[in-house]
């Protein structure tokens, strides 16, 4: 019989005890166990922990670890960027022989496959810090950054909340669209005709559709 361990992390405390974060894993978590998993099957154990991406002693991750090497299970986690943020650290795992793990949104990919993922994962990460540092480099000194970055993370945060805000409204209706098999174009043109617009007033391409569904 086919055993697993399931991983989950939330970045902060207020995700953990709302469920927000932890709802969506869970939901991927499912739809894997549900649709790829050879049946029976049996979990042994869920361990979540609240902690950043970034941050390498997470003590329920470990615990998780130990449990699938020990039974042999397979660690089970909802997206790559749940095992971590870093490749450094990805790669250590993938080093661990007696460890098997999947990830369930990429229920078909190989440990290359994946790290090749979260190499990629981690430029585009690096690019958009550096497209927003340059971006905000001209008005240093101007006084519109209002002399404190704390400000900054404010709007940030705002513009975040927002977009999710937006997307949690149209989801409705994409989500039904792409169930019933209909392309991400077929969905922003579907879109685009019913006067629907993005969260800053555009219009929708197969792109923004996507990055809906990643954001639900």
């Amino acid at each position: 019989m086919k055993q697993f361990v399931i991983y989950f992390r939330v970045s902060t405390r207020r995700q953990g005890d709302s469920g927000l974060g932890l709802d969506a894993q869970r939901r991927d978590i499912d739809l894997y166990l549900t649709t790829y998993a050879e049946v029976p099957f049996e979990v042994l154990g869920e361990f979540t922990d609240i902690q950043s991406g970034k941050d390498d002693d997470r003590p329920e991750f470990w615990k998780a670890v130990d449990l699938a090497e020990k039974t042999g299970a397979t660690l089970l986690v909802s997206k790559l960027d749940r095992l971590s943020r870093k490749v450094s650290f990805i790669s250590s795992v993938m080093e661990r022989k007696r460890l098997n793990f999947t990830v369930a949104t990429m229920p078909h990919a190989d440990k290359f496959q994946l790290h090749i993922y979260a190499a990629l994962a981690e430029q585009e990460r690096e690019f958009i810090s550096l497209r927003t540092k340059a971006a905000l480099a001209p008005l240093k000194g101007t006084g519109k950054l209002g002399g404190n970055r704390g400000n900054i993370d404010k709007a940030n945060e705002a513009a975040k909340a927002q977009a999710d805000r937006h997307a949690q409204k149209v989801l409705d209706t994409i989500q039904p669209l792409r169930e019933a098999g209909r392309t991400f174009q077929q969905i922003a043109d579907t879109l685009n005709k019913t006067g629907v617009t993005t969260a800053r007033g555009g219009k929708w391409y197969p792109t923004t559709v996507k990055n809906v569904l990643a954001r639900a």
